[in-house]
């Protein structure tokens, strides 16, 4: 393995050089290499689009103790129309000499007011705070990825969304000390399909409604999902005092194994134990229309239903088909139990059952219906074009395209430098 310093600052104003482009810009990060990184920003709006970044090599963030610069994030893409993040390279947010900090810490990736955007193929490990931040996008697309944290790791989730809309999360490997994907306010027409989550908090709709705040979230489909060993599966959670909505959300074709709390409504969530907080505020985030189908597995705890709403903002419309959950403890398939509160719907062949849903052997909602949101719609690709130069370093071949973002050339001659300074 070969390993480079890369100046940011620099690499910044090399970033630069495409924005008076005329053609599509690629930047390529090369296999066999770790490119050692400070803080980056990397700020729109563009002129050539779309633009590629093929990250094959390894991307590595400073540790807590030798960063420079923002803590909000560690690298950062904004305001630029039709990007391409892929690769099989690994961005590593050596985020263990992190998580002890009680102070700030940075995401490791975000994205911001990026239209148009694909993501997919790379393999994320140990961010300090959240792995991926997806805000103010509309029509995004992240596939295939791998996202790694300790179950112990704090605030680690796999994928944040927030203000965006048109989004598709699709076969992804997650396994974090968070949620595994948060869906936070301002969202709408999101898909999320072929997950494996585990260990982890679940897929999560919110928190929503801090501190008073207005929270929107709606359309949401969730579906052909696993969760191993989660502290939660399909949760939705809210704050006291919080106003606004969460609705026409889906669970659909979910596999459990030993999840905590496999299916939560949380509507008195307060970050730490809603079991002993109390119902009194006047306002709450208003949810409704939301169906959970197709759901079978084991619960760890003895609840595999647990719905907890407000008694002033009750929440509506609430459906369960075709759920069976077991206790994962009892060895025998021993029916979980279920319980509710302030909580209107109805519910066909579920266990378990709740006295608070009515029983019906007809549902007017599918999740057929609800899960069809508008795909989204993915940014032109065209091929790498052929190398104009190639050359060698230390023994490895060196490919360079004629629309690469910088010129690796000078790059690999500055990075060999500040090394040399270094030794």
């Amino acid at each position: 393995m070969h390993w480079m310093l890369l100046n940011s600052e620099r690499l910044e104003m090399e970033l630069q050089t495409i924005h008076s482009g005329t053609g599509d810009g690629q930047l390529v990060v090369p296999a066999g290499m770790t490119f050692m990184l400070q803080p980056l920003k990397f700020q729109g709006s563009c002129k050539s689009a779309p633009i590629f970044v093929q990250i094959l090599g390894n991307l590595v963030a400073s540790s807590k103790g030798n960063w420079k610069g923002d803590k909000d994030q560690w690298i950062l893409f904004a305001d630029i129309e039709g990007l391409v993040v892929e690769g099989d390279g690994e961005i590593n947010g050596q985020g263990s000499s992190w998580w002890e900090h009680k102070g700030s810490r940075p995401t490791a990736l975000k994205f911001k007011s990026c239209n148009n955007l694909r993501l997919s193929g790379l393999t994320h490990v140990d961010s300090p705070m959240a792995h991926i931040h997806i805000n103010d996008c509309n029509y995004v697309t992240i596939s295939s990825l791998r996202i790694n944290a300790p179950e112990s790791s704090p605030n680690t989730d796999g994928i944040d969304v927030g203000g965006s809309s048109n989004v598709v999360i699709q076969d992804c490997l997650i396994a974090t000390g968070d949620d595994c994907i948060a869906i936070s306010s301002g969202t709408s027409n999101i898909r999320i399909s072929g997950i494996d989550c585990g260990p982890g908090h679940g897929i999560s709709i919110g928190s929503l409604g801090k501190d008073g705040e207005t929270a929107t979230v709606e359309n949401v489909c969730v579906q052909n999902c696993n969760f191993r060993g989660t502290t939660n599966g399909a949760r939705i959670k809210t704050w006291q005092g919080g106003s606004g909505y969460a609705r026409m959300i889906t669970f659909h074709g979910i596999t459990l194994d030993n999840v905590e709390n496999p299916i939560i409504i949380d509507q008195l969530y307060n970050g730490g134990d809603s079991d002993k907080a109390k119902d009194h505020k006047s306002s709450a985030v208003e949810v409704s229309n939301v169906m959970y189908s197709n759901f079978v597995g084991t619960s760890k705890s003895e609840y595999g239903v647990d719905f907890r709403c407000s008694e002033r903002v009750p929440c509506t419309d609430i459906f369960l088909r075709d759920v069976k959950i077991a206790t994962a403890s009892s060895g025998s398939g021993q029916v979980a139990q279920g319980q509710c509160l302030n909580v209107r719907g109805a519910s066909t062949l579920a266990v378990p059952g709740l006295e608070c849903l009515a029983l019906t052997a007809n549902m007017l909602s599918s999740p057929e219906q609800t899960c069809m949101l508008a795909q989204s719609v993915q940014p032109r690709t065209q091929p790498m074009q052929d190398p104009i130069w190639d050359f060698e370093s230390r023994g490895k071949r060196l490919i360079v395209s004629n629309t690469v973002l910088f010129s690796f050339i000078s790059l690999v001659t500055y990075s060999f430098r500040l090394l040399m300074e270094n030794f």
